[in-house]
């Protein structure tokens, strides 16, 4: 799951990425509007997570710009603006959840992942395939029964794989989910992971290789 993190708060912005991707998720931060807006116009997000009352662009100006796309991310509003009123007009400018400061980061990562849900088709959160039985919320994984030891990027790849059920998934395609915005596009960081990733899960090898498509199990 990919997530977008918008608050000027820089600390609280970068603790809450932080937290996000220690629960196997791939967090950007931006600390303007119009920064924010950028990203969201160049980037599959399946949330952002979006504080009203920010510099550049206002909070509630990115979320009109994104609902008026189309785009499948899910609004979360994050804010100090708690009246009913203020719940009401961020909804109707296209949010589906409303979070008010202070919170607790477990409601967070909760509402987080229930609008991630809601930004696809459904799909289960245990993924039941060719031997492998991948668990999204608790980030375990066994194959044939026996526990897998991965990082969070060769889990983040593996289900990936596993989610597209023997399609090819293009080296591009694993960088725009598993990897945040800094990653330089030419990294070897898909190879070295992929590499990595193949010695964990052992013999026979599961994983497919074709050039100029990519990997499929």
């Amino acid at each position: 799951m990919r997530i977008l993190v918008v608050d000027d708060e820089t600390a609280l912005a970068d603790l809450i990425a932080r937290g996000l991707a220690r629960q196997g998720m791939v967090a950007d931060v931006a600390y303007r509007g119009d920064d924010a807006d950028e990203l969201l116009a160049v980037n599959d997000y399946d949330v952002v997570v979006l504080d009203r009352d920010v510099p550049g662009l206002h909070g509630d100006v990115v979320a009109r710009r994104l609902a008026a796309r189309g785009a499948l991310t899910r609004i979360l509003m994050l804010t100090a603006a708690t009246t009913l009123a203020d719940r009401v007009h961020g909804l109707e400018l296209g949010a589906d959840d409303y979070l008010a400061k202070p919170f607790e980061y477990p409601e967070l990562v909760a509402r987080v992942r229930a609008l991630g849900r809601r930004s696809v088709a459904p799909v289960a959160p245990v993924l039941d395939r060719a031997g492998f039985v991948l668990d999204s919320n608790r980030r375990t994984v066994t194959r044939d029964g026996r526990p897998l030891d991965l990082t969070s990027k060769e889990l983040g790849v593996l289900e990936v794989l596993l989610r597209a059920d023997g399609r090819y998934v293009s080296a591009e395609e694993l960088l725009e989910k598993v990897w945040d915005v800094h990653t330089d596009p030419f990294t070897s960081a898909v190879r070295v992971t992929m590499s990595k990733l193949r010695r964990k899960l052992g013999a026979p090898d599961p994983i497919r290789t074709v050039p100029g498509q990519g990997y499929a199990l």
